[in-house]
């Protein structure tokens, strides 16, 4: 079950009817920034498919978000996540280049961060960014996050910010 609807936006499970958006999304050079490289078709289906496997498992995952009338905006929720060997919830988000800037991942990870804490999910959410992707720190910082550590895994050093549930 995902979140309830915000001011703008609704939220959804993804489903293999998502391939075309998701790989775009995904896809897109500017979205993907901070990752290693943009991901592949075969990158998204792969990211739907644990999705799917998330809401089995869990009950949740990151979720297609999109406006009220139904235009695709991106993907936010909740992931289990490894910071320096330690599983922690991450709230997540990815927004369309057209739709950034708008506070759309804000409001969307607002309605995840609510949503864990409602359902009691875990003690505490973090966010794992990028050290370069202040747009994405920025959001954090508005869910009420502070940088409390740094995440050595995976070759890349990456900025944790966390808050109490």
């Amino acid at each position: 079950m995902p979140p309830p609807p915000t001011d703008r936006l609704r939220f959804r499970e993804m489903s293999g009817d998502d391939l075309d958006a998701m790989a775009a999304l995904l896809g897109d050079p500017v979205v993907m920034t901070f990752y290693p490289a943009p991901k592949s078709r075969e990158d998204a289906d792969r990211w739907i498919r644990w999705n799917e496997a998330n809401y089995a498992e869990h009950g949740f995952g990151l979720w297609i978000i999109e406006t009220h009338v139904g235009e695709f905006v991106g993907d936010c929720g909740l992931t289990w996540q490894r910071v320096n060997g330690v599983r922690r919830l991450e709230v997540g988000y990815h927004v369309v280049p057209l739709h950034q800037g708008r506070g759309l991942a804000t409001e969307a990870a607002a309605a995840c961060r609510d949503f864990a804490r409602d359902h009691a999910i875990s003690d505490e959410l973090v966010a794992i960014t990028h050290p370069d992707n202040i747009a994405s720190q920025r959001v954090a910082v508005n869910l009420g996050m502070r940088r409390i550590a740094d995440d050595l895994g995976g070759g890349t050093v990456r900025h944790v910010f966390g808050m109490p549930l």
